[in-house]
């Protein structure tokens, strides 16, 4: 995966949520499962994709960068979704710039596929959330799912791409498979 995919969820992201930005007491509702409200969930993927980017930048063997991204309390949904995707795009410029065999730490050496899977997994993942949160029912692309997938679960059983992706981040039942109580996605690769 690489900063296009990143592009491609942050398109999704935007075609999805775009048209709901200006409703202020909507995005107050729980996202979803989540505890954070849809407006919290949103700043969070933009901490997310703004730390995956720091990461690649700096490229620290031991630890995340000791910053967090603070979204000023009186932004609007609209202008939440614009720090969403600058951040995406800071990432998506990293991604492009980082040389395959470039690590960084996220739980151990990641490279930046990694954090590319990583940036479209909480993008899509989240604005699943949202959506749930907002009282709409879209689910995630499925080619975009697929490559998650296929870099961060590999072990993930085969079905509908974006139904085993809720699955196996706790969101869902699949075929059966109870929901989740927790998971972990595999980011870290082996150094060397």
């Amino acid at each position: 995966m690489n900063g296009d995919d990143v592009r491609a969820a942050l398109d999704e992201l935007l075609r999805t949520l775009g048209p709901y930005g200006g409703d202020d007491r909507a995005w107050a509702a729980p996202a979803g499962p989540l505890e954070w409200s849809c407006r919290e969930t949103a700043a969070h993927i933009a901490h997310d994709l703004l730390a995956y980017a720091g990461q690649l930048a700096a490229r620290p063997t031991d630890g995340y960068l000791p910053l967090d991204l603070t979204v000023r309390a009186d932004a609007g949904p609209g202008e939440i979704l614009t720090v969403v995707t600058a951040c995406g795009q800071l990432l998506a410029t990293a991604l492009d710039a980082a040389p395959p065999d470039l690590r960084a730490w996220h739980h151990g050496p990641c490279d930046p596929s990694g954090f590319a899977a990583m940036g479209v997994a909480e993008t899509l993942l989240h604005t699943h959330d949202i959506t749930l949160g907002l009282g709409l029912r879209r689910q995630p692309p499925a080619g975009l799912c697929a490559a998650v997938l296929e870099r961060l679960f590999p072990d993930a059983p085969a079905d509908e791409p974006a139904a085993v992706l809720l699955w196996c981040t706790g969101r869902g039942e699949l075929n059966g498979r109870p929901r989740r109580a927790s998971w972990t996605w595999q980011a870290a690769v082996p150094d060397g």
